[in-house]
This record gives C-alpha cells, sequence and structure tokens, in this order.
C-alpha cells in the first residue's frame, strides 16, 4: 500500500520523552529559588512545547519581564539537575526504529533548545533516526509555523503529505498554521479535550495506539 505520508515530525517533551513532570516541577522549584508564586500544575503544564521565554510570560504574566532572565536560568539548573533520569515512553525506541524502517522521513519540532535537544537524543539513542531536527532558538515558537515549514521545504514535500504528532495544543495549532494533518497523543502534558478540540486525524492513549494508527493508516 502506497504511504500516505512521507514525513513524520515528532514533538520531543511528553510525546517521545516522559518528561512533563520535570518540567513543571524545574519551573515551580525556579520560582520557589526566587520567591516568585509559583503557577499551578496546571499552568505550567500549558507552556510546555514552547520556547522557554514563551512559555515564562504565559506562566507568569505578572513577574517584571526583566525577572524572566533569572527564572531561566534557575529552570535550566533544576532541569539539567534531574536531567539524566529522564526517560522514553515505553514502546517509542521501537516505534522510531519501526518507522525508519518502513522507509518514513522523520524529524522532530520541539521546543528545546539546540544544545538540549542535541543532549536528548544522544542520551536516548534515538538520534541515528532522525533525519532533521527544529528548536525553539532557531525558529519562531510553537504555534508558529516556521518549524514545519522549514522541514517541509527542507525535503521538498507538500504539507498533505507531512503528519505533526505531538501532546499539545500548541503541536496541533503549529500543525493547522502550516496546512498539515496532526495526530495527539493523549499522554502528555495537555489534557484529552483540549486536544480533541483541534479535531486531530487521532488522539492516541498510548505509544502502542499511535503505532497501529500509523501502521495501518500512514
Amino acid at each position: 500500500m502506497a504511504k500516505r505520508f512521507d514525513l513524520i515530525v515528532f514533538d520531543w517533551d511528553g510525546t517521545l520523552m516522559d518528561s512533563a513532570a520535570t518540567i513543571v516541577g524545574a519551573i515551580q522549584a525556579a520560582c520557589g529559588d526566587l520567591g516568585i508564586a509559583p503557577p499551578s500544575d496546571e499552568r505550567a503544564r500549558h507552556v510546555i512545547g514552547l520556547g522557554l521565554q514563551d512559555a515564562l510570560r504565559f506562566a507568569l504574566p505578572d513577574l517584571d519581564p526583566a525577572r524572566y532572565r533569572e527564572v531561566a536560568e534557575r529552570y535550566r539548573y533544576h532541569y539539567l539537575s534531574r536531567d539524566q533520569e529522564l526517560v522514553l515512553f515505553e514502546g517509542v525506541f521501537e516505534l522510531i526504529q519501526a518507522l525508519g524502517e518502513a522507509g518514513f522521513l522523520l524529524a522532530i519540532a520541539t521546543g528545546k533548545t539546540r544544545s538540549g535537544l542535541d543532549r536528548a537524543l544522544a542520551g536516548s539513542g534515538l538520534r541515528q533516526f532522525f533525519n532533521a531536527s527544529r528548536c525553539a532558538d532557531e525558529c519562531h515558537s510553537k504555534p508558529h509555523p516556521q518549524m514545519l515549514l522549514e522541514l517541509i521545504e527542507e525535503f521538498a514535500l507538500a504539507a498533505e503529505n507531512t503528519l505533526m504528532i505531538g501532546d499539545t495544543t500548541h503541536d496541533l495549532l503549529m500543525a493547522r498554521n502550516a496546512k498539515v494533518p496532526a495526530l495527539a497523543v493523549a499522554y502528555g502534558a495537555h489534557p484529552r479535550p483540549a486536544l480533541e478540540a483541534e479535531t486531530p486525524l487521532l488522539c492516541a492513549d498510548s505509544v502502542a495506539e499511535v503505532r497501529a494508527w500509523l501502521m495501518q493508516n500512514a
């Protein structure tokens, strides 16, 4: 059967790597270090997938903008102190390996910095499977479509032959803005009702469900 998609683009945090709780904890701990009232778990989870500066502006809207830099520094300290503890969701390695062997082009569009993604790829063992990636310090933050548009252009593909997979509404809105079909995963940062409201092709509860759908429909 001919492939529907040539390029599959994955978000990283909350989609491939089980890192949402660590990100939330690092944001809240950074605030605690600086005597700033921390955001709720829900508000902190909402910013996952955004570039760090955009994330902090949403998580701490009443904070003097001059203080975002020091919050970002403390966030990095707390996140990096647990970075080596983070693991891929069960079945992710096998999923990515299977997609590569099936001939799909694979890419990443992430709110991480380039150095952060390089570190995560090296630690996860997934680097070998990905053909390209875009990070928040190289492009506009999600939901701006730049990351996807650049990846589509890099491989000279059509938007309709590209699929975005992510765990947040930021991912789904980026896909919509780029006119790219999208698949949501409900085991990450954003709740299922918010994801379903963006009408993805599928809202999956597990990596196994993502794999089954892709092998049948992609």
